[in-house]
């Protein structure tokens, strides 16, 4: 049973760490990817030697429990999500992967010149480049609804294209990566499906700080990626409501995704492995459940309060600085917050931060068109996760000021 916040810390090798200096290190870049529990650190040095052997393929003892694994994966993701069946679970190296990948049967299958693909302003690029790839290849036309200067999206705007009946697909990010935004996904869901189109829900970021029942909001697809849940990297989810996941042709092929083969012919292999090409990273995926049960064992309520109060104090502390602009300022916030300083460069914070053992990201974050947007060129990004605390804020806040007065 977990107890609190030190406690997490505990089974956090890097979190006990420090640097030359003596000092604890803190790791505020947790949107990018989490550090990994003990618990997954062990079971990969335990699966290299005892079930190190390929999936689905073989009949002897090491391949079965190497399956077992890979597939108790599958279903730590189905059951995170509450999805009717594993077989809606697609397993991949990560969410770039999956949209990739949902892009290009979604789009042999469905779309045709002259069709809409609808996104937010607010994107990724992993979530961005793969429809405008998709609109190339096809003569689809890819659009986008506004983003206010708040952060929030435009949803009158969204339904007045979704009305004009062009739009096949909408494409969107439950949380933005940049904004630290809970969008209003559920209202978008009904929104796309009141006027015939499908959706897909970018969860990156969403299956961390707020999660998902595909049942309640009944989105056609939900995308995510293990290692920013604690899994290994190389790992990833997408999950498609089965009724259209079985009506979507492969994308690669290979081993693994067949049933039947002839020099003439093909047949393939029913969902989900008609999509899993090849030998996985199998080893990476089974850390998917050890992960995915950390991940739920930390959702208890004195980790929520203190993300909450984190964010509060953050938005507090550095709407104070004078110059500070922090990009995405409405809605519900997770501790996720962009800034840039009037100024001063987003780099060179994040360079003199790092020399205070504290780090964070800075630049684009794979989402230039919306910094744009903001006539941003960059920014920092501060993202916290269960292990945080408020003593950690406390230290980055004193060193941004010391920062600051150095390069200010």
């Amino acid at each position: 049973m977990i107890r609190d916040i030190e406690q997490i810390r505990s089974f956090f090798p890097y979190l006990q760490s420090a640097d030359s200096g003596g000092r604890t290190l803190i790791y505020f870049d947790n949107a990018a990817t989490t550090q990994k529990p003990r618990i997954v650190i062990n079971a990969v040095s335990r699966w290299l030697v005892d079930a190190n052997a390929n999936v689905h393929r073989a009949v002897y003892g090491l391949a079965a429990t190497a399956t077992e694994h890979y597939e108790a994966g599958r279903e730590a993701a189905r059951a995170l999500i509450n999805a009717a069946s594993k077989d809606e679970i697609v397993l991949t190296s990560g969410t770039t992967a999956s949209i990739n990948l949902l892009a290009n049967v979604y789009g042999q299958r469905y779309i045709k010149p002259g069709d809409e693909i609808l996104l937010s302003e607010g994107e990724h690029h992993s979530n961005l480049v793969p429809w405008q790839m998709l609109c190339e290849r096809t003569g689809a036309r890819l659009r986008y609804f506004p983003v206010g200067e708040d952060g929030q999206w435009d949803l009158e705007a969204a339904e007045k294209i979704l009305a004009e009946g062009k739009v096949r697909m909408v494409s969107a990010a439950h949380i933005s990566n940049v904004l630290g935004i809970v969008n209003p996904v559920g209202e978008l869901t009904a929104l796309a499906h009141r006027y015939g189109a499908h959706i897909h829900l970018d969860g990156a970021q969403g299956i961390v700080h707020a999660g998902i029942d595909v049942q309640s909001i009944p989105c056609d697809f939900y995308s995510f990626s293990g290692h920013k849940i604690y899994a290994m990297t190389g790992t990833g989810v997408l999950y498609g409501r089965r009724s259209l996941l079985e009506t979507l042709p492969p994308w690669m092929g290979g081993g693994e995704m067949v049933d039947t083969v002839t020099y003439g012919k093909t047949t393939y292999a029913d969902i989900p492995l008609r999509f899993e090409a090849g030998t996985p990273n199998f080893l990476a995926a089974a850390t998917l459940r050890p992960a995915i049960d950390f991940a739920t064992s930390v959702r208890i309520p004195q980790v929520h309060k203190n993300e909450e109060e984190m964010t509060e104090y953050l938005m507090r502390e550095l709407n104070s600085i004078g110059g500070m602009r922090i990009i995405g300022s409405g809605g519900k916030k997770v501790p996720l917050i962009s800034f840039n300083v009037e100024g001063v460069h987003h780099s060179d914070i994040a360079t003199l931060l790092d020399k205070m053992g504290i780090a964070v990201r800075s630049g684009q974050m794979c989402s230039e068109p919306l910094l744009n947007k903001f006539g941003q060129t960059g920014a920092v990004r501060v993202s916290l996760a269960a292990y945080n605390t408020m003593r950690e804020c406390e230290a980055f806040i004193a060193a941004l000021h010391r920062v600051l007065k150095m390069l200010k």
